[in-house]
């Protein structure tokens, strides 16, 4: 995936949040959130294998959330 395409996904959630009567500072922390939480999830499968920053309990919470969305 290139960076044009994760920009437009992430302007498509922008619009859908804004759509929905969020504030752009609301849905851009929102989006900051969970963009950080993919980023340990990734960062803590392999080919990093890095020890997670985020406690399991929070991880596996936001996982379900990034998959149902």
């Amino acid at each position: 995936m290139n960076s044009a395409t994760i920009v437009q996904k992430l302007w498509n959630y922008c619009s859908v949040l804004r759509d929905g009567g969020m504030s752009y500072g609301d849905y851009f922390e929102q989006l900051t959130c969970l963009l950080l939480l993919k980023m340990a999830d990734e960062r803590s499968r392999p080919p990093y294998k890095q020890a997670s920053l985020i406690p399991a309990p929070a991880a596996s919470a936001a996982r379900k959330r990034a998959y149902t969305a």
